[in-house]
């Protein structure tokens, strides 16, 4: 906590070395050269004959750019405050100054602003800058189970309306009596995949059940599964021949034209098993577009596994979704706690935490080290 001058000059020190490694961490000079080089690309007139190539070069470019602009802007910021600083250096009691506060409140933005960059900064996968594709499971409990799976759907849209993610809904399973037994979703926005994967787990519960007439306490569990979606141009082969198509009547709500006619798709990878399925949409062509594009990013984690063989593997198709699996509890009674159990991060704030107040955990986990980026996390002070 800043209380007195020398604090203040000494944050003011700490704010700029840790901007000089984000500089260096960030390759700004190398990033601002390879969009001069792809700017020259835009500028042939023959650029935009190739509809495909062009949507890739623009997107590498905003790519690029997209850390460039609030470290820009933060570096700007920083000496503003070092000039400020200065102004007030040969006063003989600045702390009693009136702009002394401003500074202070200055200070703090730059440092907030710092760690979001910071933050940023971890996610340097191949694929956290891709849209997610997320599916929840129902496990363990029953009822309960089903419900609480509705329970994180919905803490997962609110949090994604937070972040100003879109939320486009694909597929939902009801259960038999209550809340849903599966659904995915995709999470379209910058980062989105690398913001996400910190999800990926079995997540708790802990409550007085409310279909329990002797309002006893039940445990339950639901599994979070997180992919990045994944280009057309990746090295995912997909052939017709691998592919079965079923159509059938979606199973949502009512209205004119829903449940009239088979616009809902199931496709099934035979080599390897995996199944996918979309009725969003009330065409069968963009659900079936829809579905092969699930069935592409769940082909090519597939294939990660194989080379992480060595490596642990995650829930659900690859675990058991229950005891001793958990990365997360929410505890509803008898206190309120929700525990992050990868980075022991809690808080017993769980109405803000069920309507997507996540970056706590989120932020945690990338901090303590993701596996994708524990090799390039910026030491922060």
């Amino acid at each position: 906590m800043i209380e007195t001058w020398a604090d203040l000059n000494g944050e003011c020190a700490a704010l700029e070395q840790r901007m000089a490694r984000l500089r260096a961490f960030l390759d700004v000079d190398q990033r601002r050269q390879r969009i001069g080089e792809l700017e020259a690309v835009m500028s042939d007139p023959e650029f935009w004959n190739s509809q495909e190539r062009a949507q890739r070069i623009i997107k590498e470019i905003n790519n690029l750019r997209h850390p460039l602009t609030p470290l820009d802007a933060l570096e700007n910021g920083l000496r503003d405050l070092r000039a400020y600083v200065e102004l007030l250096a040969d006063t003989p009691e600045p702390e009693s100054s009136t702009d002394f506060q401003d500074i202070l409140r200055l200070c703090k933005d730059l440092q907030e602003r710092t760690d979001d960059i910071e933050l940023q900064s971890f996610l340097r996968g191949p694929h956290d800058s891709s849209n997610a594709i997320v599916t929840i499971h129902s496990g363990a409990g029953g009822t309960e189970a089903c419900d609480w799976a509705e329970m994180v759907l919905r803490m997962y849209t609110r949090w994604a309306a937070l972040r100003d993610f879109q939320c486009e809904i694909q597929d939902v399973q009801p259960g038999d009596e209550a809340g849903i037994s599966r659904a995915t979703f995709r999470l379209i926005g910058t980062n989105a995949y690398g913001y996400c994967k910190a999800e990926r787990g079995v997540h708790r519960l802990v409550r007085i059940s409310p279909f329990d007439a002797n309002k006893r306490r039940h445990t339950s569990f639901c599994s979070v599964d997180v992919i990045a979606e994944i280009e057309d141009d990746e090295e995912v082969e997909i052939s017709d021949e691998d592919l079965r198509v079923d159509t059938y009547r979606s199973s949502g709500k009512g209205g004119q034209h829903v449940n009239k006619t088979e616009s809902a798709v199931r496709i099934t990878h035979l080599p390897s098993g995996i199944v996918v399925t979309c009725q969003n949409e009330r065409s069968q062509q963009k659900n079936r577009l829809a579905a092969i594009r699930v069935l592409r990013a769940r082909i090519y984690e597939q294939q990660q596994d194989e080379k992480r063989s060595a490596l642990e593997k995650f829930y659900g198709a690859k675990g058991e979704i229950g005891w001793g699996y958990q990365i997360r509890s929410y505890v509803f009674q008898p206190y309120q706690m929700v525990k992050d159990l990868r980075t022991g991060i809690e808080t017993s704030n769980i109405q803000a935490v069920m309507d997507g107040d996540l970056d706590l955990f989120i932020n945690g986990w990338l901090r303590a080290g993701c596996p994708s980026t524990r090799q390039s996390c910026v030491v922060i002070d």
